[in-house]
């Protein structure tokens, strides 16, 4: 017993070490090594089984495209496997073929149902987190990390709401930004958000090198793609669901750049204006490898 817990205590202790900035060039300059996601649902109740969706197939897709789990944090707002109205218990689709299960035995969810709050999203960004927190549960990236940060849910004119009874404003999500910049806690950071008025979420950013990108624009809905029959429900939003065909072709190796993605999004009948920000990058997106 006691060979255990000093096993697993040095295995989190060599985790966070290796993440610190001291670590070698060589490392540095692994980029799959080097390359973090935190996705983030923040809606609950079952007709929102969608943006679980979205999130649960973003997390498929970074894990395919080779970011591996202890470099992804995954924030569900709720647990529709779980959900007594759900057909297919312990089971989410975001089609209707259902070919894929999207919650299956290798997802690792980092924070559930009432853990995910505005608090618990800003200190995953910001490391602010009090001393007992476990590495597992923070994003461990420094300046040389490319980071994603995914979001979904319903949202406004510079609001995104948590669990259907607070909001992350959009200075706050600015706020964590620069807090991150200071901090030497990202080299590049990619902000991709789905829902209403998305672009308003990046609108206060004023750190360099972010790249951001959304499903609508100031004074639009975002909209739903498909509805599955048997779920009774949309399944995944439309602009998610674009994104991801984009990136279900290509992999690890592709050469395919982030111009690529846009020239692909944004003439797609998201019923809704894409978006993107690239005032704050300093290198063209035909130069940026997804």
């Amino acid at each position: 017993m006691n060979q255990q817990f000093w096993s697993k205590r040095l295995n989190k202790a060599i985790q966070y070490l290796r993440a610190r900035p001291f670590r070698d060039t060589k490392q540095a300059a692994e980029p799959q090594q080097d390359t973090w996601a935190v996705l983030v649902c923040a809606s609950r109740y079952w007709f929102n089984y969608r943006h679980v969706a979205n999130t649960l197939s973003v997390y498929h897709t970074v894990k395919r495209l080779g970011i591996p789990d202890s470099n992804i944090l995954l924030m569900l707002a709720d647990d529709m496997a779980c959900n007594p109205r759900n057909p297919y218990p312990t089971q989410v689709f975001n089609h209707p073929d259902h070919r894929l299960n999207l919650y299956d035995d290798d997802i690792e969810v980092d924070y559930r149902g009432a853990d995910v709050t505005v608090d618990s999203f800003l200190q995953v960004l910001t490391g602010q987190h009090h001393a007992a927190m476990p590495a597992s549960k923070r994003l461990l990236s420094t300046n040389a990390s490319n980071v994603l940060v995914y979001l979904t849910g319903h949202g406004g004119d510079e609001f995104l709401k948590f669990q259907d009874k607070e909001e992350l404003m959009a200075q706050q999500m600015a706020d964590a930004v620069g807090t991150m910049w200071r901090d030497q806690r990202y080299r590049e950071l990619l902000f991709i958000i789905d829902t209403c008025q998305a672009s308003t979420m990046y609108s206060l950013i004023t750190s360099p090198r972010v790249l951001a990108m959304s499903s609508s624009k100031l004074g639009e809905s975002s909209y739903s793609h498909h509805v599955d029959s048997d779920v009774g429900l949309a399944v995944i939003d439309r602009f998610t669901y674009f994104m991801l065909e984009f990136f279900e072709r290509i992999d690890r190796h592709s050469k395919a750049t982030m111009q690529h993605l846009v020239d692909y999004v944004r003439p797609k009948p998201l019923l809704s204006s894409f978006d993107h920000r690239t005032d704050l990058f300093d290198s063209p997106l035909d130069k940026l490898r997804c």
